[in-house]
């Protein structure tokens, strides 16, 4: 295999790896409040336009990578937009186990952890 490849083939490991583990974050915590939409937005065409190209210059490197890429960024935007309870829901569908027994109701909705703490001194 060329260096040139080798190359290709580790970016492209890296590209899908940097969104790995903010797919993972929003399923585990449910929290999209501080990902910008307009930006993942923007992403997502972009990953959909290089898949194009790839697809258009017959490039598998290119196709794979984009594929992987543009269904994380993806599910990263589609998380962002949907309202809490849809979010939840497909969180929960993704990672079954620890949604309901791992998650406190702080962790679960943020608002009721201001609420709770006003009135308890301790519990």
């Amino acid at each position: 295999m060329e260096w040139v490849t080798v190359i290709g083939y580790l970016a492209a490991l890296c590209s899908v790896s940097a969104f790995t583990p903010q797919a993972w974050k929003i399923i585990k915590t449910r929290d999209t409040g501080s990902i910008s939409a307009p930006m993942y937005a923007i992403n997502v065409v972009g990953f959909a336009l290089w898949l194009a190209f790839g697809i258009l210059k017959n490039e598998w490197s290119l196709i794979i990578t984009n594929v992987l890429i543009l269904a994380l960024s993806a599910f990263i935007l589609v998380m962002t937009l949907l309202p809490r309870t849809t979010k939840n829901a497909v969180a929960d569908a993704l990672n079954p186990a620890p949604a309901r027994a791992g998650r406190s109701d702080e962790q679960a909705d943020p608002a009721n952890r201001e609420m709770k703490h006003k009135g308890d001194v301790h519990r």
